[in-house]
């Protein structure tokens, strides 16, 4: 075959290699709820300042009466209709108030492709403000639900009466951390877990392809690697599995994986506008408190890391549980525990 023949082979080759990259790097557009084709909008949502909609759902005592209000923020892969071991007793003796919220992107609220640690803290203060619940308000934020309260602690501190940050997220690439710190703690998790964090940290528009990519696993916790669950994880999962209502862990993506799972992860590892080093503590009165909880057993979140920012910030108050593990929240002990100490 004579050279000439060649290059309009060569150039079909490329031409199709860029096509299949490009497909395999695009996601597809999210299935908005409500709109034709989408999941169907069944629960009461908020309409914000910028067209998207935020679904919530409210429990305990009304917030008219309420003494304490209190914005739940629920982690990966997860949404508002995740239900928490709370006393009703402990409910009715503070005269709690509870919101809980879908995140951007997950269960029926709108995708936000300009989703930050910024915009979500600002979706909680446009979501209490919707909804008329005053002007200070509890904030409690769960795994990858805590870097919203690290963005209301740097951006809407004066609206906040306390906040709690449970098994909370970490940044592998904060200023802050020491570079053995944080290498070490990186180094920590499974190899997939690593890989998916630094993606999304230095090549965020990969994600998509990486989530999705056949050839090995992308993320332990999404490819059922139960290795990252301590042994009380495991049990406290079979009893969510038995009490899980029918639909509610596809509901979290139902808009697509793009917009709910990887955006999120997008969100939590890009750079910051700060660090946990960069806040100050918005209770000097000691008119509220800050706090971390940490599982001692916990193979998901380094408790080094977590403790390491406490040390540095000593108005968060660390607590940490030995025998207990990510998913501390789900037993009814250690969440009264929680309450109680935030409300005090």
């Amino acid at each position: 075959m004579s050279p000439v023949m060649l290059v309009p082979i060569a150039v079909a080759f490329t031409v199709g290699l860029l096509g299949y990259a490009y497909q395999a790097l695009k996601p597809p557009p999210p299935k908005i709820c409500g709109s034709p084709g989408g999941p169907p909008v069944t629960s009461p949502r908020v309409k914000l300042s910028d067209g998207r909609h935020l679904a919530y759902r409210e429990t305990g005592v009304s917030k008219e009466v309420a003494k304490h209000k209190i914005i739940i923020i629920h982690g990966f892969d997860s949404t508002k209709d995740l239900h928490y071991p709370f006393s009703q007793e402990l409910i009715e003796d503070f005269k709690i108030y509870f919101l809980f919220f879908d995140r951007p992107g997950y269960g029926e609220s709108d995708p936000d492709p300009s989703r930050s640690v910024k915009s979500e803290a600002y979706d909680v203060q446009e979501l209490a403000d919707k909804l008329q619940i005053g002007p200070k308000f509890y904030v409690i934020g769960i795994s990858m639900g805590a870097y919203p309260v690290y963005g209301c602690l740097k951006y809407i501190p004066d609206r906040l009466s306390g906040a709690a940050l449970v098994v909370p997220f970490v940044h592998y690439w904060w200023p802050c951390l020491p570079a053995n710190l944080s290498t070490e703690a990186l180094k920590r998790l499974p190899l997939q877990g690593q890989m998916a964090f630094r993606v999304a940290h230095y090549t965020p528009w990969l994600i998509y392809w990486w989530m999705t990519q056949k050839w090995f696993p992308s993320l332990s916790i999404k490819s059922g690697n139960m290795a990252v669950m301590c042994p009380q994880d495991m049990k406290i999962l079979a009893k969510l599995s038995e009490s899980r209502s029918d639909g509610q862990e596809s509901k979290s993506q139902q808009q697509g994986v793009y917009e709910s799972l990887h955006r999120d992860i997008m969100t939590g590892y890009a750079k910051w506008e700060f660090d946990p080093m960069d806040l100050s503590n918005p209770f000097q009165d000691n008119e509220g408190s800050v706090h971390i909880w940490q599982g001692g057993e916990d193979r998901i979140i380094p408790s080094k890391v977590n403790r390491y920012i406490s040390e540095k910030l000593p108005w968060i108050q660390y607590h940490e549980i030995p025998e207990a593990g990510h998913l501390l929240i789900f037993e009814s002990k250690h969440c009264e525990t929680i309450l109680r100490a935030l409300l005090h």
